[in-house]
């Protein structure tokens, strides 16, 4: 280039801005594929709800994956949802290869106090934007999570293959909704030192399920409360371990 040729100047700086940007431009696409949990928001009958994506690692858009639809527990508020995602579903699911969904109460509505009406159109679309293995999904939650798993799979048991509840229980064990669930794979824990009294309606179903011959695993879990701390962190391995083991087959510990 000819010194004072301001055309060839500007033409220099052209393809550096080109190069940075492209170099902007792949890195924010590298970040975006290893970015495995996503936030999103969507419309459903009127009501706005937010949820949580998270995505195996490597994950394929083609392929057909395992999934979960989890619950938080408390108001299952989108903020508490990412905590939760964060130390008890995110670690596991990536590793393993799973995608986890995790929705948040639409309108303050708990999923057993009229959220659960949103559940087959939000499914739907879930089912339209990934692909999951046959179309069903696995129900998990903790407290208010556990019982909205054990509620939405007894209503919409189509869509469900088992309910692992840490703790949980069916709010509405009629008839109905307990042979809606009588075929999948059933989970239960508990903290010894529940101090809300979840142990009591869970010991009760536990009892109720067994004599119905329903595919159960029941735990009490030693020295925890109410907020089973064993079964978040490293010791979600274990919940995942059962996710696994449900793809091949339901287990009892009678």
């Amino acid at each position: 280039m000819i010194a004072g040729d301001d055309n060839g100047v500007k033409a220099m700086g052209f393809c550096k801005w080109l190069l940075w940007s492209a170099v902007l431009v792949l890195s924010a696409g590298v970040q975006l594929a290893e970015a495995t949990v996503v936030d999103k928001t969507t419309r459903i009958d009127g009501s706005t709800v937010q949820y949580e994506v998270v995505l195996p690692n490597g994950y394929d858009a083609s392929r057909a994956y395992p999934a979960i639809l989890a619950f938080g527990p408390g108001p299952q508020t989108a903020d508490l949802d990412q905590r939760i995602v964060a130390t008890t579903f995110r670690h596991e699911a990536e590793r393993r290869g799973y995608i986890v969904v995790m929705p948040a109460a639409p309108e303050g509505q708990l999923f057993f106090q009229g959220g659960e009406r949103i559940i087959p159109a939000f499914l739907r679309q879930i089912l339209a934007s990934y692909k999951i293995k046959d179309s069903k999904f696995r129900a998990a939650g903790l407290s208010n999570g556990g019982i909205s798993a054990f509620e939405v799979a007894s209503l919409y048991p189509q869509y469900f293959v088992s309910i692992t509840a840490f703790p949980g229980y069916l709010l509405f064990p009629t008839a109905a909704h307990i042979a809606a669930i009588s075929r999948m794979c059933i989970h239960m824990f508990v903290g010894q030192h529940d101090e809300l009294g979840f142990d009591k309606p869970m010991q009760q179903e536990a009892v109720e399920f067994r004599a119905r011959g329903m595919p159960l695993t029941y735990r009490v879990e030693e020295g925890q409360g109410h907020r089973i701390e064993t079964l978040s962190g490293p010791g979600a391995a274990r919940l995942f371990d059962q996710f696994d083991q449900d793809q091949r087959g339901c287990v009892t510990d009678r």
